[in-house]
C-alpha cells in the first residue's frame, strides 16, 4: 500500500479484543493496530501478564520495542534479568533470548511495537 492510499484510523477501545497466547498461560495479547488495519510497517500490541504468569524463554526473528503500562514483573533478556514497572521502556533485538515472569499479585501490562510481516518464535530449552 503506498502512502497515497493509506487512510487514518482510530480504533475504539470497545472494538479491541485480547486473546490468550498459546505459548504461556496467563498471557494475553490485543493487536491495537497492525497490517489488518492498514498499517504497512509497524504493529502495535498490548500484552497482559496475569499474577504468577510466566512466558518461557524464546527468540523472535523481529525486534521488539516495549513500554510498560502497569504492574511490576521480571523480564529476562540474554543472561540478565530486570525488574520493570510502569514507565520503563525496553528494546529486545531480533534473535535475542527473552522471557517474562510476573511474581507479583497484580497484573502487569505493556505495549509492544514490532515491524509488520512474518515472525518466527522459537522456544529455548534450558540445558539440564
Amino acid at each position: 500500500m503506498s502512502d497515497a492510499t493509506q487512510r487514518p484510523l482510530v480504533r475504539d477501545a470497545a472494538d479491541i479484543e485480547a486473546e490468550p497466547v498459546d505459548a504461556a498461560e496467563g498471557l494475553s495479547k490485543a493487536v491495537l493496530v497492525g497490517e489488518e488495519h492498514g498499517a504497512p510497517t509497524l504493529a502495535l500490541r498490548r500484552f497482559t501478564l496475569a499474577p504468577g504468569a510466566e512466558v518461557p524463554k524464546h527468540t523472535n526473528e523481529i525486534e521488539h520495542e516495549q513500554y510498560v503500562l502497569s504492574g511490576e514483573y521480571v523480564v529476562g533478556i540474554g543472561d540478565e534479568e530486570y525488574i520493570v514497572s510502569a514507565g520503563d521502556a525496553l528494546h529486545i533485538p531480533a534473535g535475542t533470548v527473552h522471557w517474562y515472569r510476573n511474581e507479583s499479585d497484580t497484573e502487569g501490562s505493556f505495549i509492544c511495537a514490532v515491524p509488520t510481516g512474518d515472525d518466527s518464535i522459537e522456544l529455548v530449552e534450558d540445558p539440564e
